[in-house]
């Protein structure tokens, strides 16, 4: 059931007989050691602002980022040359984030549905009924 490099984690393993599954299958209960590391798509979420990068495909939208970007980078380049490599590049990250909200829109995540809707659980609840008469 798992992969042999995951084998010493696991601690203990049973099978529960008497679980309420309404199928052939037992359920398998094991004691894991966790061994936790931070996946790629939690890394990749530490932001939270994704834009819409498909509108880059259109002409207009893809000239009026390119001028918004250019426009930024020139006001850049007449600030003080004395500022320090981490101030510089806050405002170089800062100018592309604005010019990107202004031109292109924020991508919205989709909204998954959930899998047991409002029949399923009433469904369930009824079989709990019946069982407990």
């Amino acid at each position: 059931m798992l992969e042999r490099s995951w084998h010493p984690s696991i601690l203990h393993v049973r099978s529960v007989r008497g679980a309420d599954c309404d199928t052939a299958h037992s359920l398998v209960v094991a004691k894991v050691r966790g061994r936790f590391a931070i996946g790629k798509q939690v890394a990749r979420k530490s932001d939270g602002e994704r834009f819409n990068l498909r509108k880059l495909n259109e002409l207009e939208v893809r000239k009026q980022y390119q001028i918004e970007i250019t426009n930024r980078f020139e006001t850049l380049e007449k600030l003080s040359d004395s500022e320090d490599m981490n101030r510089a590049w806050e405002n170089v990250k800062e100018n592309i984030k604005t010019s990107a909200k202004e031109s292109l829109v924020l991508h919205e995540l989709k909204q998954h549905k959930p899998w047991c809707g409002e029949e399923c659980s009433g469904f369930l609840d009824q079989r709990e009924q019946k069982k407990m008469q």
